[in-house]
């Protein structure tokens, strides 16, 4: 395998990380905002009032997005695995 098409499987790997990892931080990061400015218009201080939602945001968000994770994972690995060839006999 040359250098070449290890940096092109890195990149394609990074990109579906990316792509499979974005909605879950946008949605904590959305989250995190408004709970903030919730408390800071409230004065409320309490570390659960922040913790429990996001977590409950993010695992419903995994939950509700399951099949398209898995259909992006098997996606990808199947294409790595049917491409497979190009990088093998090159050394």
């Amino acid at each position: 395998m040359s250098p070449d098409q290890a940096a092109e499987l890195m990149r394609h790997l990074l990109r579906e990380a990316l792509i499979l990892g974005a909605p879950v931080l946008i949605a904590a990061s959305a989250t995190s905002f408004l709970l903030s400015l919730f408390q800071t218009l409230t004065s409320l201080q309490d570390q659960t009032l922040s913790i429990v939602p996001r977590l409950l945001v993010v695992m419903a968000l995994l939950i509700a997005g399951m099949p398209w994770f898995l259909g992006r994972l098997i996606s990808y690995t199947s294409s790595l695995f049917l491409d497979f060839h190009r990088f093998l006999g090159q050394g």
